[in-house]
């Protein structure tokens, strides 16, 4: 039997000033914006997926602070690729940054962008649910971390 399994990834929003935390990277449709995600790795919670993947992309530490939804999309149905994304998205506050820090491959640059000027570019979107986080973080979705329960099982300590 071949089950059907989404590809689930997690994303931060991060907001100072008015201003999001994004970054731009090369992919195959050319240099796109996207908030820093990624997918989720075996034996990691999605916040310390979360964590993880802010720092690769943006050399900041992040600390989740609420989620802020969770989202489905689906990539490539008409192409030669058909994914589904289950997207965890978390809000928090940006720590330390490393600025000796190298970013993940493909990402060229972090940017700071207001939601009127990301709304402005929306073939530049990576995923179609960049702008949908931002927007329901604007709405004010803040759900607790303790919505995601995380056996001990995952990490191997159960």
């Amino acid at each position: 039997m071949n089950r059907w399994k989404p590809n689930v990834t997690v994303a931060a929003v991060i907001e100072k000033d008015g201003r999001f935390l994004l970054v731009e990277e090369r992919t195959a449709r050319g240099l796109m914006l996207n908030n820093p995600a990624g997918h989720l790795e075996r034996s990691e919670s999605p916040a310390q997926a979360c964590v993880r993947e802010v720092l690769e992309e943006t050399a900041h530490e992040f600390r989740p602070t609420h989620v802020v939804g969770l989202y489905m999309s689906r990539a490539g149905a008409r192409g030669t690729e058909d994914v589904t994304y289950l997207r965890v998205a978390f809000c928090g506050e940006l720590a330390r940054f490393d600025p000796d820090r190298s970013l993940d491959d493909g990402i060229v640059r972090t940017v700071w962008m207001s939601a009127e000027e990301i709304r402005g570019c929306t073939d530049r979107h990576r995923s179609p649910l960049l702008m949908r986080c931002i927007d329901d973080y604007l709405a004010g979705m803040r759900y607790p971390l303790s919505l995601i329960h995380v056996d001990n099982s995952v990490s191997g300590r159960g």
